[in-house]
């Protein structure tokens, strides 16, 4: 009877300085990161399509060709695990590998914008609107990851949670800065601004 008393009160006094709210943001956090892993994946899974179209019109673009291909390959070769957010150097590593991929795929795009042909096939038009697709996941699931790390570190840093927080070793969770924000938040773009060729409308 005592025992079940003293765990009684331990509960209490657990519920009532945070501990809940602690383990509640946590599994917030690895869902939301969870969503982010799961569109970059997508994203990810798309790009080998996309080079073989383009190959096929433009097998001589081999430099960006390679960019977007070692881009792929760099994202695949890290341990995109939810306990990611748990290590801000290996996190910040894995975001600045996502801002790669961005930007050659961005690249991969402008250069198809030299190829009639290509930009009518069927196929690369199917890519590219599946690709736009997937980048607007990726920033409504970013965005929902940045909102359950703000609440979460809110709570870890306000007092009483903070010694809760302390005291089960909960720490703050790294998240977007500007700067990787910025970077990545810039979805694939194809420079429209082109001269038409003689004789087009």
């Amino acid at each position: 009877m005592f025992k079940r008393l003293i765990v009684l009160f331990m509960m209490t006094i657990l519920s009532g300085c945070g501990y809940n709210t602690l383990q509640s943001g946590d599994e917030s956090i690895k869902a939301a990161w969870a969503e982010v892993l799961n569109q970059y994946q997508r994203r990810a899974d798309l790009v080998p399509n996309l080079v073989n179209v383009v190959k096929g019109y433009a097998a001589h673009e081999k430099d960006v060709l390679t960019e977007v291909t070692e881009a792929r390959s760099k994202v695949g070769s890290l341990q995109a695990t939810p306990e990611l957010v748990n290590d801000e150097q290996a996190f910040q590593k894995f975001i600045a590998a996502q801002g790669q991929m961005t930007s050659a795929i961005s690249r991969l795009l402008a250069v198809a914008e030299n190829y009639p042909q290509l930009k009518a096939d069927g196929l690369f038009r199917d890519l590219q609107a599946q690709l736009e697709g997937t980048e607007n996941r990726i920033t409504v699931a970013r965005n929902r990851y940045i909102a359950a790390v703000k609440e979460y570190n809110i709570t870890v840093r306000s007092f009483p949670t903070n010694l809760t927080a302390m005291m089960f070793g909960h720490k703050a969770k790294p998240s977007f800065t500007v700067e990787n924000e910025q970077e990545i938040a810039k979805p694939p773009t194809v420079d429209f601004g082109s001269p038409a060729p003689a004789g087009g409308h």
